[in-house]
């Protein structure tokens, strides 16, 4: 038997569960197995009829996992062939257990199920042809004095028929899963409609209560008995009750409203589906199209609106950047014209120095002019001269010291007379003011004069 690739066969899934893929080294699409174990194949026509007993016990195993994996598969896929038969088959609808057998199918392996039918249409090979081993292996059990009936070759699908029913059994699993969604979004719904009912109820039994207790436990009391006057317990039941008349007249007044509104849109609705104005499948197939439409449009304006949100953002951080920026230079625009300010002011008072300083350069520069001519012209004299005129300065500057020291006695002796004349003054009482200006006059003392200093 030739070892050729094994089929493409995609993962199905049972309730949930995925199941693994074949192992390459076994062939699933053909009623025999081939298996490579320890580096010689392994090749197995019918299962039946071989001899177990000259296979060591790792190709056992390993023949078990693949006929494992092989049986996975074959019943996932008879689970899908079984859910698209009861869907589109001739007996849809029908209970499986009242299903007469499947015509034109084997009965594999000795079951009878139209399941194992369905498995021998999926273990053939995608050739169309029929394999050989399957052919041989089937047992038809057969009654004496019955004739042998030719067996009718199964009809085969080709790998294209099995995608399309997987790809129609997925689209229906889908549609089914939205309905389930809908239908318990529904119940959903009416479970919180009903909790928040609830709620409501629960709030308003608490409101009642707290009336209850503010007005009938607390405040019907009777100060001198100690019990609750029974009066205003009837006066408050007879509001309540009241109140609750109240209600359910409002309420069957907006009942009554409302069904006269349904009367009228079914009398509306009546009169459209005589004029023919009413939307049929194939406007709403239209109105859904157009929906959908729009709704990409709208995705495209959001998703453009959001871009261009996105640009404003960017573009306040840049404008917000370069705010700061200007204020920051704006702020050191103003503190470098201060500073200049500054500096023409300093500028200024250098300015004006510098012209004191020009002028005064020019008046030492005149002095200094006169200084050296007068340096120019200035003779040295002699030293005789200059000793002479030496000596007689210290002679003159000994009798300075000397008269000095004289004044200072004269000054001395004035002082004394003076107090000696004050004394005096105090003790005698002169005749006429002539006396005493006689005497104010001997008083005062003459006024030593100096001889002048020599030049």
């Amino acid at each position: 038997m030739e070892d050729r690739p094994p089929p493409l066969i995609k993962e199905l899934s049972v309730a949930g569960n995925p199941l693994p893929p074949p192992t390459p080294g076994l062939d699933i699409g053909s009623g025999a197995a081939t298996i490579t174990t320890g580096g010689r194949p392994l090749a197995i026509a019918f299962l039946d009829d071989s001899d177990f007993d000259a296979y060591s016990d790792e190709e056992l195993v390993r023949l078990h996992d693949e006929l494992t994996k092989k049986t996975q598969f074959l019943e996932a896929e008879n689970t899908l062939f079984d859910s698209f038969l009861n869907r589109v088959g001739p007996d849809a609808g029908v209970p499986p257990a009242t299903k007469p057998p499947l015509e034109g199918y084997t009965d594999v392996e000795g079951q009878g199920d139209p399941a194992a039918g369905v498995a021998g249409v999926t273990t053939a090979p995608a050739t169309g042809a029929p394999a050989p081993a399957a052919a041989t292996g089937a047992r038809a059990r057969k009654k004496k004095g019955e004739k042998a009936e030719k067996q009718q070759a199964p009809i085969l699908l080709t790998s294209e028929q099995k995608a399309e029913i997987a790809t129609r059994e997925l689209e229906e699993l889908k549609d089914e899963i939205e309905k389930q969604k809908e239908e318990w979004g529904k119940v959903l719904d009416n479970h919180r409609a009903e909790m928040e009912e609830i709620d409501i109820r629960i709030s308003e039994t608490k409101k009642a209560m707290y009336e209850f207790k503010r007005d009938i436990v607390q405040g019907a009391v009777n100060a001198r008995t100690g019990k609750v006057v029974a009066e205003r317990v009837l006066r408050y039941y007879e509001d309540k009750i009241r109140a609750k008349d109240a209600t359910i007249k409002k309420t069957r007044l907006k009942n009554t409203t409302i069904k006269l509104q349904k009367n009228k849109l079914h009398l509306q609705l009546k009169q459209k589906e005589e004029m023919g104005e009413v939307l049929h499948v194939i406007d709403f197939d239209q109105l859904q199209i157009e929906n959908k439409q729009y709704q990409a449009k709208i995705e495209e304006r959001n998703t453009e609106l959001l871009k261009l949100k996105m640009t404003a953002g960017n573009t306040q951080q840049v404008l917000n950047y370069h705010k700061r920026k200007l204020q920051n230079l704006t702020q050191e625009s103003d503190i470098l014209r201060h500073e200049i300010a500054l500096r023409r002011d300093m500028l200024g008072k250098l300015i004006a120095e510098a012209d004191v300083v020009e002028v005064e350069r020019a008046h030492a520069e005149k002095v200094n002019r006169k200084i050296r001519t007068q340096m120019e012209d200035y003779r040295v004299p002699d030293v005789m001269d200059y000793v002479s005129v030496n000596a007689k300065q210290e002679e003159l500057t000994g009798k300075l010291k000397m008269w000095q020291r004289k004044v200072e006695i004269a000054s001395m002796q004035n002082q004394r007379l003076r107090s000696i004349w004050k004394r005096m003054c105090l003790h005698a009482q002169p005749s006429s003011r002539d006396e005493l200006g006689t005497l104010r006059s001997l008083r005062t003392p003459a006024p030593h004069h100096l001889p002048p200093l020599p030049t």
